[in-house]
């Protein structure tokens, strides 16, 4: 059985409107499935039904099975604690508009304080069924008036409760209740479990628990959309000064290539870091220089990297908040043991992207990135170097197939992968997702490079691994959509960076 954390599923809710399932529509769906699963059980027809309710959308489904129940003939009152005013969203205002005008059959009481709610305690004994539409995965600490009020007297009344998506006053995520908590006869919870109802604490408010189809399609949860954005993006906080918001070392160039770091570090600072650091060689450290003055470069001995770079990066990495190692930095077998060195000494401090050249070091020594947190992004032939596993074609939705074996070498390897193609797969062994943006224009080079960027952005700000991959794979992606709109296929990855911070303002994020 699943259980999701309450951001999962706001992230699902998101990514279903972003495949054209509206919130209104899946109000309606839960609304019908409370009013389905209280009529299974219940005669409903001539029976007072009490639906006590609050301003969000718990309170919008409470509205719809008010309406709904109606109509199957029960005596229906709906006992708002609140001014309508203060109904928060536009779809639980169309619910109660709906309401309003079933003045025949809903009776609709304002309480929107504990004295007009004491004056109406005698609507908990006399009905025959309660509903809990007040609060449900946005519960933080102790209930207060009138709501604790009404948990009370739903409590006190001996009726039977059911109680939408969550028992008010019961936290999702930890199962815990700080004051009072409606105990429910039966809990009609959405689309999933809630993490929070594992917990044995939370058995005895739960009651009976009925999972009920919304109509949210498995693609929400399959693939990337803006909901996975916004469950890793931080929002500054206005007396933030410099280095909070992030810093980002990108260990990578050398002799050979000089703008793939530059891309990487550009990618970061786009998606919102303070500082974006690349440690290079000092023979091309200006030439990344050149690129932007945006970009600080730390400058080591040689060409290419090598023992007495890794001990002075290693020195450092306390300043950071999460590494790349990989862009740009070239093969040689020398390059690839110094790489070795780097990425074990990397990933037991900092979370770490492993791209590009840094991927052939991790070669015959997976167990370095084991149980670490650690995004490999590597493309077919990166991936069949790394596991000795050639991957079948995409062509023909074979982008499926690719799905358990990714899975597979993510499990092995113990840690999260991201298949870079056209449909990316991402995995850490155990969650899948699947990024459906980009273009085929984003085969010119440098769009890897932009991809880890935006990665090590989240992973500056805290997001795990496995939620910060499928966030940049999706902004990557966009960002690429983007581009092509404008120039067709003539892109450049420095294009996709130009784009990175419009893609953010496009999903509604600052």
């Amino acid at each position: 059985m699943k259980y999701l954390s309450t951001s999962e599923i706001r992230a699902i809710d998101e990514n279903a409107e972003y495949l054209g399932v509206s919130r209104r529509l899946l109000m309606e769906n839960a609304g019908r499935a409370v009013a389905d699963t209280i009529s299974k059980r219940v005669d409903v027809k001539g029976k007072k039904v009490l639906i006590v309710s609050y301003v969000g959308n718990k309170g919008g489904d409470g509205f719809v099975a008010a309406r709904h129940l109606a109509c199957r003939g029960a005596d229906v009152t709906v006992l708002l604690l609140a001014k309508p005013e203060a109904i928060a969203t536009d779809e639980a205002k169309s619910s109660f508009n709906a309401i309003t005008n079933m003045e025949f059959s809903v009776k609709i009481i304002q309480a929107a304080d504990v004295e007009s709610l004491k004056a109406h305690e005698n609507l908990f004994s006399e009905a025959d069924v309660i509903v809990d539409a007040m609060l449900g995965t946005g519960v933080k600490g102790v209930l207060k008036p009138p709501i604790s009020t009404a948990v009370e007297l739903i409590n006190k009344s001996g009726k039977q409760v059911f109680s939408i998506d969550v028992p008010t006053g019961l936290n999702p995520d930890t199962g815990e209740v700080h004051g009072v908590a409606v105990k429910a006869s039966v809990t009609v919870t959405h689309h999933c479990l809630k993490k929070g109802f594992e917990k044995p604490i939370a058995k005895e408010y739960l009651g009976e628990v009925e999972v009920s189809d919304i109509g949210i399609p498995p693609e929400a949860e399959l693939f990337a959309g803006p909901g996975d954005v916004r469950s890793v993006y931080r929002v500054r906080s206005p007396y933030s000064h410099k280095g909070e918001n992030g810093v980002v070392l990108v260990g990578g160039g050398s002799k050979w290539y000089t703008g793939a770091p530059a891309h990487a570090a550009l990618a970061a600072l786009r998606s919102g870091v303070d500082l974006a650091i690349v440690a290079a060689p000092s023979a091309v450290a200006n030439t990344i220089r050149s690129f932007s003055p945006d970009i600080i470069v730390h400058p080591y001995e040689g060409d290419v990297l090598n023992d007495r770079a890794v001990e002075e990066i290693v020195k450092e990495l306390d300043r950071f908040n999460s590494v790349i190692v990989g862009p740009g930095l070239g093969y040689t077998p020398e390059v690839a043991e110094a790489s070795l060195k780097l990425i074990e000494e990397v990933v037991r401090k900092k979370p770490c992207v492993i791209d590009a050249d840094a991927l052939k070091a991790l070669r015959g020594n997976p167990s370095v990135v084991r149980e670490r947190a650690v995004i490999l992004t590597p493309h077919a032939g990166e991936f069949f170097m790394l596991t000795g596993q050639k991957l079948p074609r995409e062509e023909n939705q074979g982008w499926k197939d690719r799905i358990p074996i990714v899975r597979e070498w993510a499990f092995k390897l113990g840690c999260t992968m991201l298949l870079k193609s056209h449909y990316d797969v991402i995995s850490d062994g155990e969650r899948i997702k699947v990024n459906r943006t980009g273009t085929p224009a984003m085969t010119v080079g440098g769009t890897g490079d932009t991809l880890t960027g935006i990665i090590a952005a989240f992973l500056a700000w805290g997001a795990e691994p496995f939620k910060a991959a499928v966030a940049g794979a999706f902004v990557n992606g966009l960002a690429g959509e983007l581009v092509e709109s404008e120039v067709g296929h003539h892109m450049l990855a420095s294009d996709v960076v130009d784009k990175i911070p419009l893609i953010f303002k496009k999903l509604g994020l600052p």
